[in-house]
């Protein structure tokens, strides 16, 4: 198999400030010994690969990035998809692909344990590619690099990954590079995976910054409806046209596993005022830096955000009351400062508390043979 690398996809990145809000209502088995010893407070940057020896490379990941924990709610254990993964440290070894899942028993919530890979997918032991696709070739849609995931859930015994199809890592000024977006579904739990027939065409299929690009599955609210965050198409970190623009919109869970995806309603702003509708598509409910990965949980009953700003080189979070409710002013919490080449930062789904947020960080310079890995921080306010 034939993979071009990216280069530039991550830098450090220069100062700058935080999102803002707009619009006139606002939006509206054992585990294995750690590779490395927990700390009283938590954990503060432990790392889940490119350890010799490590429960990654137990299960055949050697290096990997994002990592985007979900519960699987059918056996109470967690997946951890990753994007473009190596049986080697430093993207060393055998290539091999995007996405790639790794699974734990049991999560610890305190912090004092890190997360510990206890199985892997499609085969203990044996990390692999998830979906059934080509690299750097045309699978029927148009050239495509690699399909990186954005999030994952499952619900009524069904996991649902969204991804991006990568064009290019390196477009022009003003683009985005996607291909397209879609939604894989698979029925046993992460071994086979299935492509709904609907995509959202990107750059490359003539619908540049589609704020489709990229989501994050908030989750099932007590009300019955699918919260699902969107935009544009950022992990290249590149696209400095996307303004850190973000839509809200929601679907019943049924319509949603039926592939109905036009049975979604928008949190738009319509008529003077903000309203649930399928009259008008989602209006854009926050702004400001181009921003990479972003993740949106429920925890503890607050919604909580975390995104990588492009622009200050930063992990940001936030929180609101309700999916469609004002979003808190964003306050940097990791930066690059302190984790040099960082992006990513996608929220534990069993954070003990919006004030203590397990986040999974990602590290690359743009470069292989360089360290490409995730890392655990814990106790971080959102």
């Amino acid at each position: 198999m034939s993979f071009s690398f990216r280069p530039s996809r991550r830098s450090l990145l220069r100062a700058g400030i935080g999102l803002s809000l707009t619009g006139a209502g606002g939006l509206g088995a054992t585990p294995a010994t750690p590779a490395v010893a927990a700390v009283a407070a938590g954990q503060n940057g432990t790392l889940l690969c490119e350890q010799p020896g490590d429960s990654a490379s137990r299960q055949g990941l050697g290096s990997g990035d994002l990592a985007i924990p979900y519960y699987r709610e059918h056996d109470g254990s967690w997946g951890y998809v990753f994007g473009d993964a190596w049986t080697g440290p430093q993207q060393g070894g055998d290539y091999l692909g995007s996405p790639v899942m790794l699974n734990q028993a049991s999560f610890d919530a305190s912090g004092a344990t890190p997360i510990s890979f206890t199985w892997a997918m499609p085969t203990e032991g044996r990390a692999g590619q998830l979906f059934n696709y080509r690299h750097d070739t045309d699978n029927g849609h148009g050239h495509e690099v690699s399909r990186i995931p954005n999030d994952c859930v499952e619900f009524g015994g069904r996991t649902y990954i969204h991804y991006t199809s990568v064009a290019t890592w390196t477009p022009p000024a003003g683009y985005d590079g996607s291909l397209m977006s879609g939604v894989a579904y698979s029925d046993d739990y992460g071994v086979t995976w299935h492509d709904y027939g609907h995509h959202w065409p990107g750059d490359t299929q003539g619908a540049n910054q589609s704020l489709y690009g990229m989501w994050s599955f908030a989750g099932i609210d007590p009300d019955g409806w699918l919260y699902i965050f969107s935009k544009r198409w950022n992990g290249t970190h590149r696209n400095t046209a996307d303004g850190g623009a973000i839509q809200l919109f929601r679907i019943q869970p049924a319509d949603f596993r039926a592939g109905d995806f036009g049975a979604q309603q928008n949190w738009a702003y319509l008529n003077g005022s903000w309203q649930w509708t399928t009259a008008a598509p989602p209006s854009v409910i926050l702004t400001g830096h181009h921003t990479g990965e972003f993740s949106v949980k429920r925890i503890n009953g607050t919604y909580c955000m975390s995104y990588f700003d492009v622009t200050l080189g930063a992990i940001c979070t936030r929180t609101a009351s309700r999916p469609d409710a004002a979003w808190s002013i964003p306050v940097p919490r990791i930066t690059a400062l302190t984790v040099p080449n960082l992006y990513g930062g996608y929220i534990h789904p069993a954070s003990p508390s919006p004030t203590s947020l397990t986040l999974l960080v990602s590290q690359w310079n743009g470069t292989p043979g360089h360290p490409y890995r995730v890392r655990q921080f814990d106790n971080i306010p959102a």
